[in-house]
C-alpha cells in the first residue's frame, strides 16, 4: 500500500460544508467557515486513497499565498512549477499561487484512529493550525517578516480534485520576496506580478486559477 493511500486526512462530511452554504469557486466569507467546519465536531481522520474518491467528504487543505508590494506599488505573487514528486498526481506540470497540503494525524495530539474525532488535548482550530505551519516548514523557506490571515475558501466541484477538497486560503503579506523551496517538487519558482499570472492563467491549476482571479477582482 503506497503511502498516500495510508496516510490519513482531516476530513468533513460535505453535507456539513452544504449546510453552511455551498458555493462554487471563491468565498472570501472565512470565519464563518473557519468556525462552523472546525467548529462542527463532525471532523475526522479517514484514508486518504479512500478519500480521492468519495465526494461525501472534503479534505481541509491550508492554500498559502505569498505577495509582495515593492516600492513600484506592483503585487507580486510567489509562484511555482510542480514537479513529479509523491503528491497530487492530478495536478503534474501545471504551474501554481499556492503552497500547502493536507491535514492528517501526524498533526491531531489525541485519537488519531480511523474515523476518530479530533480529541479533547488539542481544539481543531489548534491541529489546523498545527497542520499548516507543518505544511509550510516543509515546502518553502520564508525569509521574511511576514503578515498572515485567512482571506477566504475555495470549492471547485467542476474537478475531480475539486470535489473532494476545500481550501481554506491564506495571505502571506511579506517585507521581502524572500520566499525559496525546499522540496524538489516545487520547480521555476519566483514573484511575478499578478496581472502576469492573470494573462497567463490558463497554464495553472483550478485553484490558482480562482485564487488570482479573486485578488484581482479585489485590487481592481
Amino acid at each position: 500500500m503506497s503511502a498516500v493511500a495510508e496516510e490519513k486526512v482531516l476530513v468533513v462530511p460535505t453535507a456539513v460544508f452544504h449546510q453552511l452554504g455551498h458555493f462554487q469557486g471563491f468565498c472570501d466569507d472565512a470565519p464563518r467557515y473557519l468556525e462552523g467546519l472546525l467548529g462542527c465536531g463532525q471532523l475526522g481522520y479517514r484514508p486518504r486513497g479512500e478519500m480521492e474518491q468519495d465526494p461525501g467528504y472534503k479534505q481541509l487543505i491550508p492554500y498559502a499565498v505569498f505577495r509582495y508590494v515593492g516600492a513600484d506599488g506592483v503585487t507580486r505573487v510567489f509562484n511555482y512549477r510542480r514537479g513529479g514528486g509523491v503528491g497530487e498526481q492530478r495536478l503534474r506540470a501545471k504551474r501554481s499561487v499556492g503552497v500547502g497540503g493536507h491535514i492528517s494525524t501526524l498533526d491531531a495530539g489525541a485519537d488519531t484512529s480511523v474515523g476518530a474525532t479530533t480529541g479533547a488535548a488539542d481544539s481543531s482550530a489548534e491541529v489546523y493550525r498545527r497542520g499548516l505551519e507543518r505544511e509550510l516548514a516543509e515546502e518553502v523557506a520564508i525569509d521574511t517578516p511576514f503578515r498572515e490571515r485567512c482571506i477566504g475558501l475555495i470549492n471547485d466541484d467542476e474537478t475531480d480534485v475539486g470535489r473532494v477538497h476545500l481550501g481554506f486560503v491564506h495571505a502571506y503579506d511579506v517585507e521581502r520576496p524572500a520566499v525559496s523551496p525546499r522540496e524538489e517538487d516545487i520547480q521555476d519558482t519566483g514573484f511575478a506580478p499578478l496581472q502576469d499570472i492573470a494573462a497567463a492563467i490558463d497554464g495553472y491549476e483550478s485553484w490558482s486559477q480562482i485564487v488570482v482571479r479573486a485578488l484581482v477582482e479585489s485590487a481592481g
